[in-house]
Protein backbone atom coordinates (compact mmCIF):
# COMPACT_ATOMS: atom_id res chain seq x y z
CA UNK A 1 0.00 0.00 0.00
CA UNK A 2 1.31 3.31 -0.92
CA UNK A 3 0.76 6.74 0.74
CA UNK A 4 -1.69 8.81 0.04
CA UNK A 5 -1.03 11.77 -1.96
CA UNK A 6 -3.80 14.13 -1.91
CA UNK A 7 -6.11 14.41 1.15
CA UNK A 8 -9.05 16.39 0.89
CA UNK A 9 -12.14 15.92 3.28
CA UNK A 10 -14.19 18.50 1.81
CA UNK A 11 -16.15 15.68 0.04
CA UNK A 12 -15.66 13.23 2.39
CA UNK A 13 -19.24 11.28 3.76
CA UNK A 14 -20.16 11.73 7.09
CA UNK A 15 -20.45 8.60 9.07
CA UNK A 16 -22.31 8.65 12.41
CA UNK A 17 -21.00 6.01 14.69
CA UNK A 18 -23.24 4.85 17.14
CA UNK A 19 -22.52 5.10 20.82
CA UNK A 20 -22.02 1.99 23.09
CA UNK A 21 -24.38 1.77 25.59
CA UNK A 22 -22.56 -0.18 28.58
CA UNK A 23 -25.67 -2.89 29.58
CA UNK A 24 -24.97 -3.90 32.91
CA UNK A 25 -25.33 -7.23 33.70
CA UNK A 26 -29.20 -7.92 34.57
CA UNK A 27 -28.49 -11.13 36.48
CA UNK A 28 -26.20 -10.16 39.91
CA UNK A 29 -25.47 -13.98 40.30
CA UNK A 30 -22.89 -15.93 38.87
CA UNK A 31 -23.44 -17.90 35.86
CA UNK A 32 -23.02 -21.48 34.72
CA UNK A 33 -23.11 -22.79 31.33
CA UNK A 34 -25.20 -25.84 31.56
CA UNK A 35 -26.76 -28.29 28.70
CA UNK A 36 -30.04 -29.37 29.29
CA UNK A 37 -34.02 -29.35 28.40
CA UNK A 38 -36.48 -26.86 29.38
CA UNK A 39 -40.09 -26.65 28.82
CA UNK A 40 -41.62 -23.45 29.16
CA UNK A 41 -45.39 -22.65 29.55
CA UNK A 42 -46.90 -19.21 28.68
CA UNK A 43 -50.21 -17.97 30.69
CA UNK A 44 -52.65 -18.94 28.06
CA UNK A 45 -50.99 -22.80 28.85
CA UNK A 46 -49.00 -23.23 25.49
CA UNK A 47 -45.86 -25.35 26.26
CA UNK A 48 -42.62 -24.56 24.17
CA UNK A 49 -39.32 -26.42 24.19
CA UNK A 50 -36.16 -25.23 24.91
CA UNK A 51 -32.45 -25.90 25.71
CA UNK A 52 -30.42 -23.92 28.68
CA UNK A 53 -27.59 -22.08 27.95
CA UNK A 54 -26.63 -20.70 31.45
CA UNK A 55 -28.20 -20.83 34.63
CA UNK A 56 -27.75 -18.92 37.96
CA UNK A 57 -29.68 -18.71 41.07
CA UNK A 58 -31.40 -15.76 39.51
CA UNK A 59 -32.42 -16.90 35.84
CA UNK A 60 -31.54 -18.94 32.92
CA UNK A 61 -30.62 -18.19 29.86
CA UNK A 62 -32.35 -20.16 27.38
CA UNK A 63 -31.24 -21.18 23.79
CA UNK A 64 -34.27 -21.72 21.25
CA UNK A 65 -35.28 -21.36 17.72
CA UNK A 66 -36.73 -18.07 15.92
CA UNK A 67 -40.02 -19.75 15.89
CA UNK A 68 -40.04 -20.25 20.28
CA UNK A 69 -38.88 -16.86 19.99
CA UNK A 70 -42.03 -15.99 17.72
CA UNK A 71 -44.50 -17.44 19.81
CA UNK A 72 -42.68 -16.35 23.69
CA UNK A 73 -42.30 -12.92 22.11
CA UNK A 74 -44.57 -11.94 19.16
CA UNK A 75 -43.03 -10.03 16.77
CA UNK A 76 -39.30 -10.71 18.02
CA UNK A 77 -39.36 -7.95 19.60
CA UNK A 78 -37.44 -7.84 22.81
CA UNK A 79 -39.10 -6.60 26.18
CA UNK A 80 -38.92 -2.88 27.21
CA UNK A 81 -38.46 -2.46 30.81
CA UNK A 82 -41.43 -3.36 32.88
CA UNK A 83 -43.11 -5.26 30.08
CA UNK A 84 -41.98 -8.57 30.72
CA UNK A 85 -43.83 -11.83 29.59
CA UNK A 86 -44.62 -13.95 32.74
CA UNK A 87 -43.87 -17.91 31.98
CA UNK A 88 -43.46 -20.85 33.75
CA UNK A 89 -40.14 -22.94 33.82
CA UNK A 90 -39.71 -26.64 33.98
CA UNK A 91 -36.40 -28.29 33.63
CA UNK A 92 -34.44 -30.50 35.73
CA UNK A 93 -30.87 -30.46 37.52
CA UNK A 94 -28.94 -33.31 39.04
CA UNK A 95 -28.08 -32.48 42.60
CA UNK A 96 -27.52 -35.64 43.47
CA UNK A 97 -25.79 -38.01 40.97
CA UNK A 98 -28.23 -40.55 40.39
CA UNK A 99 -31.32 -38.76 40.40
CA UNK A 100 -31.95 -35.45 38.92
CA UNK A 101 -34.46 -33.49 40.59
CA UNK A 102 -37.89 -31.65 38.90
CA UNK A 103 -37.52 -27.66 39.42
CA UNK A 104 -40.56 -25.16 38.46
CA UNK A 105 -40.06 -21.57 38.17
CA UNK A 106 -41.89 -18.65 37.65
CA UNK A 107 -40.71 -15.90 36.09
CA UNK A 108 -39.82 -13.43 33.46
CA UNK A 109 -38.99 -13.04 30.28
CA UNK A 110 -36.28 -9.61 30.39
CA UNK A 111 -34.30 -10.26 27.90
CA UNK A 112 -34.10 -11.26 23.82
CA UNK A 113 -30.30 -11.61 21.61
CA UNK A 114 -29.97 -13.31 18.29
CA UNK A 115 -27.29 -15.35 18.01
CA UNK A 116 -27.66 -17.43 14.69
CA UNK A 117 -29.91 -17.26 11.85
CA UNK A 118 -32.40 -19.42 13.39
CA UNK A 119 -30.97 -19.56 17.28
CA UNK A 120 -32.40 -16.77 20.05
CA UNK A 121 -31.05 -16.56 23.31
CA UNK A 122 -34.17 -15.52 25.77
CA UNK A 123 -33.29 -14.37 29.63
CA UNK A 124 -35.48 -15.69 31.97
CA UNK A 125 -35.21 -13.79 35.75
CA UNK A 126 -36.88 -16.45 38.01
CA UNK A 127 -39.58 -14.58 40.42
CA UNK A 128 -41.02 -17.73 42.46
CA UNK A 129 -40.16 -21.33 42.75
CA UNK A 130 -41.90 -24.76 43.29
CA UNK A 131 -41.06 -26.36 46.66
CA UNK A 132 -37.65 -26.73 47.28
CA UNK A 133 -36.76 -25.49 43.65
CA UNK A 134 -34.19 -22.68 44.77
CA UNK A 135 -32.43 -24.96 46.86
CA UNK A 136 -31.78 -27.44 44.02
CA UNK A 137 -30.42 -24.88 41.85
CA UNK A 138 -28.37 -22.99 44.67
CA UNK A 139 -26.57 -26.51 45.42
CA UNK A 140 -26.40 -27.46 41.71
CA UNK A 141 -24.70 -23.68 40.71
CA UNK A 142 -22.71 -23.97 43.99
CA UNK A 143 -21.55 -27.27 42.84
CA UNK A 144 -20.49 -26.36 39.06
CA UNK A 145 -18.89 -23.05 40.44
CA UNK A 146 -16.71 -24.97 43.26
CA UNK A 147 -15.77 -27.31 40.31
CA UNK A 148 -14.31 -24.40 38.17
Amino acid sequence: MGKATHLETAFARRVRVKPIAARHNLRNQQRVEVSADILIERADGSRLDGKIANLSRSGVMISCSQDTARTLLPGLVPPAPGQSMEVTTRFSVPVLPTQPVAVVAEGNIVHMRRVARDEFHLGIRFCEFEGNGFDYVDRYVAKLLAGS
